[in-house]
């Protein structure tokens, strides 16, 4: 049966992938090029993977593995480039595992121009997958997913460790240039990221317009790889002291992330089709059928995405106690159904997304007793393997106080307060509205006034 006509998007929330599908391309063959010139055996968890799929027991699992690729072929009648098979992937994978993402650009006339990067190595080569009928049936098995979690932990070892660094070694100009996509990798901490970082970090705030890169984030220019340890250290890298000052006032709700707004929802049930096409909250999920959930029955939920190339540490909203914080160990590749067929499910599927993802759930109750108890959700998107809270049960905390991060991929963040607590909001400050085309708000920075209703 014939493929239907791909969906075309052009809005990519928060820059994980490129906009360019040349730039995937060059990426993907080049992952080829290194499997067929090196081969290496297949590192434990991807071998676990093989062999699981691969076992006569799971006919069903390997068959959708296999329509995953064979239908999402379909969509290219560039050869060079797609994922035909679950043995190519495998492959591509492993090569991955001792891959850092990396920053590209391409010539212009003013200067390299960013074409995106490929923050998300994994992702590039399950963009199409992922997003067909038979990738919503592979990765929503339980058992995928958690050897999936096993191979993000395998990667994650690896991006902090010295060796990831390699992305880091200071050059001026690109490290490898290919010259028939006129596409550039370039370091990290060249000239030309260095440029697109700061315009991301000073468009949230444009009070810190003309620093430097070395001016907004810690680091030591002096240093070999700017000081950073690893990948994942780099990609943590935090802001100088005092440049994202804390909101005041006891009703004054902080940003916990650097993020865009997605969207605020009033009215969230307790329990609600959350697969459906409309992606509707369903409260009992995302707090993985916590006892607090029942709480939080027609409250308000707040949802704002994480761009690739900014902050990505989490800071508490409010002052207040920890009443609970976990680990939900969801799915990584997940998208919802209803968008299937199309490259950028990922960015639409994020409200499904809190229900299903790999996610931490953070219980505060607020100082300020308008506020009481209200939840802070990180999920991870994607390769996001691990999402990292740093407070527990009984601490006290104040806000702006660091709450956790997200290590080396894409991410998205809700807020979530209950029944009765108004929320005022100050979007035009920031000079965006909530959208896929939002802009970032200054993490600690006033994102609501709270007030009661009636």
């Amino acid at each position: 049966m014939a493929a239907p006509e791909p969906a075309v998007h052009n809005v990519l929330p928060g820059g994980w992938l490129p906009t360019d599908g040349k730039v995937i391309r060059k990426f993907i063959r080049d992952l080829k090029k290194k499997a067929r010139e090196n081969p290496m055996p297949l590192v434990a968890p991807i071998q676990e993977l093989k062999d699981m799929v691969e076992d006569k027991e799971n006919e069903l699992m390997r068959a959708n593995f296999q329509l995953m690729f064979t239908f999402s072929s379909n969509y290219s009648d560039e050869d060079d480039y797609q994922v035909k098979s679950f043995d190519e992937f495998l492959k591509l994978l492993n090569v991955i595992m001792k891959t850092a993402p990396m920053y590209t650009a391409e010539p212009s006339a003013n200067g390299p121009k960013p074409t995106g990067l490929i923050a998300f190595p994994i992702n590039a080569l399950l963009n199409w997958p992922m997003a067909t009928r038979y990738g919503y049936e592979v990765f929503s098995n339980q058992l995928i997913n958690e050897q999936f979690r096993k191979i993000l932990n395998y990667w994650c070892t690896f991006l902090q460790s010295e060796g990831s660094r390699y992305v880091l070694k200071y050059a001026e100009g690109p490290v490898i240039t290919d010259p028939g996509s006129q596409v550039s990798v370039y370091s990290w901490v060249s000239p030309t990221a260095q440029k697109e970082m700061v315009h991301v970090a000073t468009t949230a705030d444009p009070d810190n317009s003309g620093k430097s890169f070395d001016q907004i984030y810690k680091c030591d220019p002096n240093a070999e790889y700017y000081g950073y340890k690893s990948w994942d250290d780099f990609f943590l890298r935090e802001f100088k002291d005092g440049l994202r000052p804390l909101a005041s006032g006891d009703d004054i709700i902080a940003n916990a992330c650097e993020a865009a707004p997605l969207q605020l929802v009033q009215n969230v049930k307790l329990a609600d089709e959350f697969w459906v096409k409309s992606q509707p909250y369903s409260l009992v999920n995302v707090m993985n059928s916590h006892p607090f959930a029942v709480q939080f029955d027609g409250g308000t939920v707040y949802q704002g995405f994480l761009s690739a190339l900014s902050y990505h540490r989490w800071h508490s909203p409010v002052s207040g106690t920890v009443k609970a914080s976990f680990v939900v160990n969801g799915s990584y590749y997940l998208q919802n159904r209803h968008v299937h067929d199309d490259a950028v499910a990922p960015n639409d599927s994020q409200a499904f997304l809190m229900s299903v993802a790999a996610r931490v759930v953070i219980f505060i109750e607020s100082d300020n007793p308008l506020i009481g108890l209200m939840c802070f959700v990180a999920a991870g998107m994607s390769e996001v393997g691990s999402c990292e809270s740093v407070v527990k049960e009984g601490q006290h905390i104040e806000k702006g106080d660091p709450l956790g991060m997200f290590h080396f991929g894409g991410s998205t963040h809700c807020l979530i307060f209950r029944r009765g607590v108004g929320l005022k909001t100050f979007w035009s400050d920031y000079r965006t509205s909530p959208g896929l085309d939002a802009t970032n708000v200054p993490v600690k920075a006033k994102i609501f006034q709270v007030y009661r209703t009636k």
